[in-house]
C-alpha cells in the first residue's frame, strides 16, 4: 500500500509543465512523485491510436487550377461597339414611335389598344376614360344591347340544337350557327363601333351610319321575336310562332324557344329606347345641323374641284390655240420678233383665261 500513495499528502507539489519533455524531466528529478501501480502509466495517451489529420480547406482543393476566361482588349472593344450600336438602334426606334404618336395626336387619330374582354382582348373598349361623362350612361346601355344580342344569338343556338336533336332537322342548326358567327361581328362593326367613335370624337358624320344599321338591328330582333314561317318553317329562330308549334310535342324544346322569345323581346325594347335617346341627343346638341353643314360643304368642295378642273382644261386649250395661230400669222418675221409675239400672245391669253375662270366661279 505504501507504493500506491504519497507518504506526505500535505507537502508542496512540484510544479509540472505538461509540455516539457518527460524523459528529460525524469532524469532531472531522478524519480517520479508517484510510485505507480497496476493501472498507472506515465504516458496516458500511449495506448490510443492517433486520428488521421483533416484538411483545413473544408474539402476545397485550393491548389486545383480554375479556368477563368479573360477576353482580350480587342474583344471587349468589339462588344462595347455592338452594345452601343444596339443602344443607338433602340433609341432611334423609340424616337420614331414617339414621332408617330405625336403626329397621330396632332391629326386627331386615336391609337386603340385591344383591352376587352380582359381574358382575351380582341377589341378596344374604354368608356370611362374616352366617352364624355354626360354620354357614358347611354353608351353603357348601348353596350348592354350589344351584349344582349350576343346572349340572344347564343341562346338561339342552344334552343335550335335541342330542336335538331328532337326533330332531326340539321338545317336549322346550321342557320343558328350562321346567325351567331355573322351577327356578332357585324353588329360591332356596323352600329356599335360607329356610335362609340361618334360619342368619343363628337363627330356628326358617324351618327348617320349608326342610325341606318341600328334600324336594321331592331328589324332583325323583331323578326327573330316573331319568327314567321319563311325559312325552314321559322324554327331556326326562337320566336313565338315556332315556340307555340314545338311545345305541343316537345315541352323542353318549347320552353327553350319561349325563353329565346322573351330575350329577343327585351332586346327589341331596349334597342328602341337607345335609338330614341341617341336621336334626341343628335337633334338637341346641334349635330343634325352640323351634319347638314358638313354635307353642304362637301358638295361645294366637290363642285369647286370640278370647276377648277374645267378651268384648267379651258386654259390649256386657249394657250395651245393662241400659240398655233401666232405661229401661222408670223411666218416671215425674224425669230426674235416671233418669240416676242408668242410671249405677248400667251400673256394676253392667260389674262383672258384667268378673267373667264373668275367669272365662272
Amino acid at each position: 500500500m505504501a507504493g500506491r500513495y504519497d507518504p506526505n499528502p500535505f507537502a508542496e507539489e512540484e510544479e509540472v509543465n505538461p509540455f516539457a519533455n518527460q524523459a528529460g524531466r525524469g532524469k532531472a528529478s531522478g524519480q517520479s512523485n508517484y510510485g505507480g501501480g497496476a493501472f498507472y502509466t506515465t504516458n496516458p495517451t500511449a495506448g490510443l491510436s492517433s486520428l488521421p489529420p483533416e484538411r483545413a480547406d473544408f474539402n476545397y482543393d485550393r491548389t486545383a487550377p480554375i479556368d477563368i476566361p479573360l477576353d482580350s482588349a480587342s474583344d471587349l472593344k468589339k462588344k462595347e461597339r455592338e452594345l452601343q450600336a444596339k443602344e443607338a438602334e433602340l433609341r432611334k426606334r423609340e424616337q420614331e414611335i414617339k414621332r408617330r404618336e405625336e403626329a397621330a395626336a396632332r391629326a386627331g387619330i386615336v391609337i386603340e389598344d385591344k383591352n376587352w374582354p380582359p381574358f382575351f382582348p380582341i377589341i378596344h373598349h374604354d368608356i370611362t376614360n374616352e366617352i364624355p361623362i354626360h354620354l357614358q350612361k347611354l353608351q353603357y346601355v348601348a353596350f348592354t344591347t350589344f351584349l344582349g344580342l350576343v346572349l340572344c344569338l347564343f341562346w338561339n343556338i342552344i334552343a335550335v340544337t335541342a330542336a335538331w336533336i328532337k326533330l332531326g332537322d340539321v338545317k336549322i342548326w346550321f342557320l343558328g350557327i350562321i346567325y351567331f358567327v355573322s351577327g356578332v361581328p357585324l353588329a360591332y362593326l356596323l352600329w356599335y363601333r360607329p356610335l362609340y367613335r361618334a360619342f368619343r370624337n363628337e363627330s356628326a358624320i358617324r351618327f348617320g351610319g349608326f342610325f341606318l344599321f341600328y334600324l336594321v338591328h331592331i328589324g332583325f330582333c323583331i323578326l327573330a321575336a316573331v319568327a314567321p314561317p319563311i325559312v325552314f318553317k321559322g324554327k331556326s329562330l326562337t320566336g313565338i310562332l315556332p315556340a307555340i308549334d314545338v311545345i305541343s310535342g316537345h315541352v323542353i324544346v318549347g320552353v327553350l324557344y319561349f325563353v329565346g322569345f322573351g330575350l329577343f323581346c327585351l332586346e327589341t325594347v331596349l334597342s328602341i329606347w337607345v335609338l330614341q335617346q341617341v336621336y334626341m341627343y343628335f337633334r338637341g346638341s346641334g349635330k343634325a345641323a352640323q351634319m347638314k353643314r358638313e354635307a353642304a360643304r362637301g358638295r361645294v368642295r366637290n363642285s369647286q374641284k370640278q370647276q377648277h378642273s374645267l378651268c384648267c382644261k379651258i386654259e390649256t386649250t386657249a394657250t395651245s390655240s393662241l400659240w398655233f395661230f401666232s405661229l401661222l400669222l408670223c411666218p416671215y418675221t425674224s425669230l426674235f420678233h416671233r418669240l416676242e409675239v408668242v410671249l405677248s400672245t400667251l400673256h394676253r391669253g392667260f389674262k383672258h383665261t384667268k378673267l373667264f375662270t373668275h367669272n365662272l366661279s
